[in-house]
């Protein structure tokens, strides 16, 4: 919710962002590349706002949103250490455990401080800020094309001049296939760089270094993983991300457009 809420805030805002420096009109529309501009910073902004970013720009709208996020956890790190305790319960004592004890949030977070500092709140930020970045630069343009497709569509059967229809006069089903599309697009663009994160986030569970052994970088785990599966094992889980990403993406763009409607 807070990741969602604060990407169309900072979307919205950086569109305004690219309109004053490329010298466009408040009601000209943007193009595709621009969007993809706007749509690629707030994706990187929401990267370190998952991992509770400690940075503030001077913007009113910038630091209500940041000083809203700072004491937050790092969801993604938290998430993934806990989704991995049982199976790292079974890698530790070599066998599968009947009923480990299972941490919690919270435990999580303070275990990762006392071993890692603060730094380790930000294990597999690349992998974040790409996926964010170029994720979301696919999530918003793809549904502004599909958008636009049914907008042309529509005119070319009312027999109607171009631009004479927008967002707002599309069905229901239309914003949701346009949001489904979105979220096809934002998984299969940049669908690796999560897969190397979460490798990253669940390295010291499922496969323990030895000690004093420097723990891998981004590209390291890139290349490894792509040498023991390809790009395939890059891309290991994207059909049931994908399952899960296309209706919930079009239920967002479609209660967001709806609500854009209806409020202006």
């Amino acid at each position: 919710m807070c990741e969602n809420a604060s990407l169309f805030v900072v979307y919205n805002q950086l569109q305004l962002a690219v309109r004053w420096a490329a010298g466009i009109q408040p009601d000209a529309p943007l193009g595709l590349g621009h969007l993809a501009i706007a749509a690629a910073g707030a994706g990187s902004v929401v990267s370190f706002i998952l991992y509770g970013g400690f940075f503030f720009l001077d913007a009113s709208w910038v630091g209500d949103l940041m000083r809203s996020s700072y004491c937050s956890t790092p969801i993604e790190l938290v998430k993934c250490k806990m989704q991995v305790q049982m199976l790292a319960a079974g890698v530790m004592t070599g066998r599968p455990a009947a009923k480990p004890t299972l941490q919690g949030p919270f435990s999580i977070l303070r275990s990762v401080i006392q071993n890692n500092g603060f730094k380790g709140l930000w294990l597999g930020q690349t992998g974040t800020l790409l996926r964010e970045s170029g994720g979301s630069a696919a999530w918003f343009t793809m549904n502004e094309f599909v958008a636009k497709l049914f907008i042309v569509r529509r005119e070319r059967n009312a027999h109607l001049p171009a631009r004479s229809l927008s967002k707002r006069d599309l069905n229901a089903w239309e914003l949701g296939i346009a949001g489904a599309c979105a979220g096809i697009a934002y998984n299969v663009s940049l669908f690796p760089a999560d897969s190397v994160k979460s490798a990253l986030q669940t390295e010291e569970e499922l496969r323990p270094r030895a000690p004093g052994v420097p723990r891998p970088t981004f590209l390291q785990t890139f290349k490894s993983m792509y040498r023991a599966q390809g790009i395939r094992g890059l891309y290991a889980g994207l059909g049931v991300t994908l399952a899960r990403s296309a209706p919930s993406s079009a239920m967002i763009f479609l209660i967001y457009d709806g609500l854009n409607k209806k409020f202006g």
